[in-house]
């Protein structure tokens, strides 16, 4: 199944944090904060300043999760976004 977002909005799959401390605590799922980063999956029309690929920093409430084919997607509008990665 595809998603193709509408107007302004964009879909973008969350990295996951890390699953340890530096000292080698495991943290609990309960326990991790939201992902506030992610790749950009899929964009709408009027998306102009983000692309398909590009990896962005967004707000930590920002969008709506959705779960499709067993993965995590957060759908964003353009303006929740508050950066792009650049390598």
């Amino acid at each position: 199944m595809t998603l193709k977002p509408l107007m302004d909005r964009l879909i973008v799959e969350p990295e996951e944090l890390e699953q340890k401390t530096e000292s080698g605590i495991i943290i609990p799922d309960t326990a991790k904060e939201k992902p506030q980063q992610g790749k950009v999956i899929a964009v709408g029309d009027d998306v102009e300043s983000i692309k398909e690929g590009d990896r962005v920093v967004f707000e930590k409430y920002a969008g709506n999760e959705i779960k499709l084919d067993d993965k995590k997607y957060v759908i964003l509008k353009e303006d929740e976004v508050l950066a792009k990665i650049v390598d």
